[in-house]
């Protein structure tokens, strides 16, 4: 597989991500190995995870349990050099957490220290904040964010804070580069003014949402990562599975995660399920499945 540079990093990374996030509940640790064992043999070397992980059912007693599940591989294999890995910090509100506690430079170099104790590692490569203390349009909250309650000071002096942390920890080798997750392209263009002027470590990679079936990046974030060079993580490339085929003409195997949530935390609805059976027969006039094409675009 070719490679791709993580923004300006210099870090070259797989233009796939292996997502790691039911590793802990709906799949067990043998399972995750052999995904991880699969992913490295087919050139598939830069992984994603995150502190809170896994979720679908996200619980108390298995948060973190992922991160540790990738640690016991990396110490049966010792193939952890060969490994791009990026976690994530947990911003404010969850309260398996930390209580909840909104995201700053104290709680991330505390989150830290948890993720590379349960990853068996002395570094992560991309360490990424996974969402901010303001709340931002994701997580399905495209028409319900309101910022106008937001204070702006406080907003950009949690933003050096974290910046200046982030820096602390790349002097001391525990993180190469930082990065966001569900931001907004404000507070993005915030990041990047505050590390050009101070010299703290810029924000190298943005971690949103990105499918055929959600494509609000297009709106307005195409323009920053384009001309910043922040490159995009998109998660969720088959929304949620929709985009896999496997829930075509209302099919819904036990086990998956429709079977959980039958809406998909909102991806799921006549509009998205005409559009899914659009692009199937799109996808079969060219001789692909949906998943290919699904993956092919957010390629392009």
């Amino acid at each position: 597989m070719k490679t791709t540079l993580l923004g300006r990093t210099g870090i070259e990374v797989s233009p796939i991500c292996l997502g790691t996030m039911t590793w802990g509940s709906q799949n067990s640790e043998a399972e995750a190995h052999r995904q991880i064992d699969y992913a490295m043999d087919h050139g598939v070397f830069f992984w994603d995870t995150a502190e809170m992980y896994p979720t679908t059912p996200r619980l108390a007693e298995t948060t973190g349990r992922t991160e540790e599940i990738i640690g016991t591989w990396f110490a049966r294999t010792g193939r952890r050099a060969e490994v791009v890995l990026a976690t994530k910090v947990t911003g404010g509100g969850n309260k398996d957490i930390r209580d909840g506690a909104p995201a700053s430079g104290a709680s991330m170099r505390e989150a830290l220290e948890g993720s590379l104790r349960r990853l068996q590692t002395d570094h992560v490569d991309l360490y990424q904040l996974h969402w901010g203390n303001r709340g931002s349009y994701h997580f399905r909250q495209t028409w319900k964010y309101d910022p106008s309650g937001q204070d702006t000071t406080e907003a950009l002096d949690n933003f050096h804070d974290i910046l200046e942390t982030a820096g602390a920890l790349v002097r001391e080798g525990k993180i190469r580069a930082f990065g966001l997750s569900n931001e907004t392209v404000w507070g993005t263009a915030q990041y990047l003014r505050i590390a050009a002027e101070t010299g703290l470590p810029r924000v190298a990679s943005i971690q949103n949402e990105y499918s055929l079936l959600h494509r609000i990046f297009d709106t307005d974030f195409a323009e920053l990562s384009h001309h910043e060079d922040v490159g995009l993580l998109a998660f969720s490339p088959l929304a949620a599975g929709l985009l896999s085929g496997k829930y075509l003409g209302g099919t819904v195997p036990p086990g998956t995660r429709m079977s959980m949530q039958p809406d998909l935390n909102g991806r799921s609805n006549p509009q998205s399920q005409a559009a899914l059976a659009a692009y199937d027969a799109i996808a079969r006039k060219h001789g692909l499945n949906l998943a290919q094409m699904a993956i092919a675009f957010c390629l392009t």
